[in-house]
């Protein structure tokens, strides 16, 4: 609104009649001319400051004195962080302390109170709104996916309805047909009963005649049916089938019908930020994967193959092997005992004869120049690598390598990202005399796994290779190759189960496991180097089946968006050479 517009509205507070004119800054007071001299003669106490009413805002209000409530504070004590008047700076209170003129300090608050403004208006009110636009999408969204699974859980219950009502149809008609054959069978027999019976009282009708003649000639004609109607009908039982109904085992049905399977028990909370300027060397925030987890329908079931096909004879190179990762991208590394990691596209795996050598996409070397412990791929697709040797893990961005974690008195083994962007980290102290798993959120350590909840260890402490990775619902699954078990704990480090193997394995010799991966359906995959095989097993530990490996020793392995299995073998030639190669199995319908 206009001052002047709003001045000609506003009455004087004094007369209440005439229109005003004045302003008193100490009493906040409207006045027109003619009441200002009474004004200022009702209180003589105060010092009373009178502006014109339009220049009233830019007038400073100097506030009363706490200590001398008469006077107005013109000057701030910086020290003691008060307004002070000219009584306080005369009483040697705040001698040698800094004083400000508070007109001063007022346009200093000002300018403060622009730049809290300026960033609410320019930074945080849009950041909100984006927020809440983006809160709307995910609203939205769920609705949509919920809608989804709602569809394909009605859908997947009709077609089990429609099954089993099949199933119950076809019975039925086996009972009609059993029931009119044994119907027909009966009535027949029914139907020669009665002739018989009435060829009998024919006979009878036949004899009465005969006895009452004296005929001889009809008497001598009469021959005996008798043994023929002794000979009686054999007595048809009718066999009725029995419905035996298998028992329903309600876990069983809730097995075979399927189930949610959530990341989390609730929905996991994440810190919205103010989008800032990003720094270089920020490591935690740019290379680690921090995001909410993607949303993941149930999976469809798939069966295991009874012979999984081998559908590639894999990628030669020379040297021993060590683990491999794979990406969403139908590619994946490879890393050995050199200190290069290497891409290959799964186009370069073909069915052939021979053990073949192609180079790869991509190199990397490792920034120690020493051979990494372990690699993973981040959800966004970035080359993570474990070092031995230097204590560190380290992440590949554009071809630049960054160190995100270095551990002291501790070495890094195994390492995976999980489905909220985490990292898990296999680790042996320096003298071999403890193992444990860390979690990462970034560089920040958010939970330690060391031992079960009667304090015993987890883990073998013998210096072994751990590899790790992370099961569809959240359970941590280390090959502990040391401790010759699969240990497998949930998602808080509440030990499940111990897999120790399965008898009798294919080559007689104790399990050893070395790399491990999952697929889809949650099952856990383990390669056994000592029997040249892979175990596969379920959720809950139950053996399912080997993989025959062909006499080859089994590193690494992984498995694909699309549930191959990529394997990495290899064979001893000699002392000094080892040939390794990696191969693609087809191991679910």
């Amino acid at each position: 609104m206009d001052p002047l517009n709003a001045q000609e509205l506003v009455p004087c507070n004094l007369c209440e009649t005439s229109i005003v004119q004045m302003h008193c800054v100490t009493c906040f007071v409207q006045l027109c001319k003619a009441c200002v001299g009474e004004h200022i003669s009702t209180d003589e106490s105060k010092n009373h400051k009178v502006v014109k009413f339009e220049s009233r805002n830019s007038t400073p209000l100097f506030p009363p004195c706490a200590s001398h409530g008469k006077e107005q504070c013109e000057m701030y004590c910086r020290h003691c962080d008060v307004p002070v008047c000219h009584t306080c700076l005369g009483s040697g209170k705040h001698f040698s302390h800094k004083l400000s003129k508070i007109v001063d300090v007022l346009d200093e608050k000002k300018n403060l109170i622009r730049k809290e403004h300026n960033e609410l208006n320019k930074t945080i009110y849009p950041t909100y709104q984006n927020i809440a636009v983006d809160v709307q999408k995910t609203i939205s969204q769920l609705e949509t996916e919920y809608g989804d699974l709602s569809t394909a859980v009605t859908k997947y219950g009709a077609n089990l309805h429609r099954e089993i009502d099949q199933l119950a149809r076809k019975l039925i008609t086996q009972l009609d047909e059993m029931k009119t054959l044994q119907l027909q069978t009966l009535k027949t027999q029914l139907g020669e009963i009665n002739k018989t019976i009435a060829d009998i009282k024919d006979e009878m009708d036949s004899l009465d005649i005969a006895v009452d003649s004296n005929d001889i000639s009809k008497l001598c004609s009469v021959k005996s049916r008798l043994n023929h109607y002794k000979n009686l009908p054999k007595k048809i039982l009718p066999s009725v089938p029995k419905f035996t109904p298998e028992k329903i085992q309600i876990e069983e049905v809730r097995k075979l019908f399927g189930a949610l399977k959530s990341d989390f028990d609730q929905s996991e909370e994440h810190r919205y930020s103010i989008k800032k300027t990003q720094k270089v060397h920020d490591v935690e925030s740019s290379l680690i994967d921090q995001t909410s987890p993607e949303t993941r329908c149930v999976p469809p079931v798939k069966k295991l193959h009874e012979n999984p096909k081998f559908t590639s004879n894999g990628i030669t190179f020379s040297g021993s092997p060590l683990n491999l990762a794979c990406l969403k991208n139908d590619t994946f590394w490879v890393c050995g005992d050199s200190s290069t990691m290497a891409l290959y596209d799964d186009n370069q795996l073909s069915l052939r004869d021979s053990f073949h050598q192609e180079p790869p996409i991509k190199r990397i070397t490792t920034k120690s120049g020493k051979r990494p412990a372990d690699i993973t791929v981040s959800r966004r697709g970035r080359l993570i690598y474990t070092d031995y040797k230097n204590r560190t893990v380290n992440i590949v961005k554009n071809e630049n390598i960054l160190k995100v974690i270095e551990l002291k008195n501790w070495r890094p083994q195994g390492v995976c990202s999980t489905f909220s962007g985490d990292l898990l980290i296999t680790m042996e102290r320096d003298d071999n005399k403890q193992s444990r798993v860390f979690r990462y959120s970034g560089s920040k350590e958010k939970q330690s796994i060391q031992f079960d909840s009667e304090g015993n260890r987890l883990y073998s402490s013998d210096g072994s290779h751990k590899y790790i990775c992370e099961n569809n619902n959240l359970d941590i699954c280390v090959a502990d190759s040391g401790g010759q078990a699969v240990v497998v704990v949930n998602h808080e480090g509440i030990l499940r189960f111990r897999y120790t193997g399965h008898t009798p394995a294919p080559e007689n010799k104790p399990f050893s496991p070395k790399g491990i991966t999952t697929d889809s359906q949650s099952h856990i995959l383990t390669s056994d180097s000592n029997n040249y095989c892979v175990h596969i097993i379920d959720e809950d530990g139950h053996f399912l089946r080997y993989i025959n490996c062909e006499k080859c020793s089994i590193s690494g392995l992984c498995t694909d968006t699309k549930d191959n299995l990529f394997l990495l073998r290899f064979k001893k030639l000699n002392f000094f050479q080892t040939l390794s190669h990696v191969t693609r199995i087809k191991y679910l319908e």
